[in-house]
């Protein structure tokens, strides 16, 4: 996932692959049959360990402005452990071949996760009515905009911080504040 994340995937070689993982290229050619696939498979796991991730947080809690808050950090804490993971997402997302498609069906994939919750958070009367996809686009819009901030600033997150801006920006959601 590092050599994609910072050499892209075409100047990512299989050679540079086995080099990295530390194993031969028959070895990595029995699990996988191409470079495509390698690549297929950490976005695919990437983006199910995140949804699986939202599943596990916000089963926690009953109120959705928790629920959301506990998304934020979460996508902060990935943005930390897994910055390469949101890297290929970004740098990926723009174009229209087949990678490009599938980076922006994972990401639409994680965003619907978030939709989902914030349109629950309407029905039940917790946040204002208004464009629940819109919305969802914009509290993931919130993990690049931390990815683009640790780049800027050359510093680690501080996790605090950032949260307390995302606390300010969705309250400004809730319906009874």
């Amino acid at each position: 996932m590092k050599l994609f994340a910072e050499k892209g995937y075409d100047a990512t070689s299989v050679e540079e692959i086995t080099a990295t993982v530390g194993v031969a290229k028959g070895t990595l050619y029995y699990h996988f049959s191409s470079k495509e696939e390698i690549y297929n498979f950490l976005l695919e796991e990437g983006t199910k360990l995140l949804i699986n991730n939202i599943d596990l947080k916000v089963s926690k809690f009953e109120k959705t402005i928790d629920k959301l808050r506990s998304v934020a950090l979460l996508q902060l804490r990935i943005i930390t452990k897994y910055e390469n993971l949101i890297t290929i997402y970004l740098s990926q997302v723009w174009g229209n071949d087949t990678r490009n498609q599938k980076c922006k069906k994972y990401i639409n994939d994680y965003i619907a996760k978030i939709e989902e919750i914030v349109k629950e958070g309407m029905e039940k009367g917790e946040l204002k009515e208004g464009n629940s996809a819109i919305v969802a686009s914009e509290i993931f819009a919130f993990t690049c905009a931390g990815l683009m901030y640790k780049i800027k600033s050359n510093q680690p997150l501080d996790l605090k911080e950032i949260c307390g801006e995302f606390d300010n920006m969705i309250y400004g959601l809730a319906k009874n504040k």
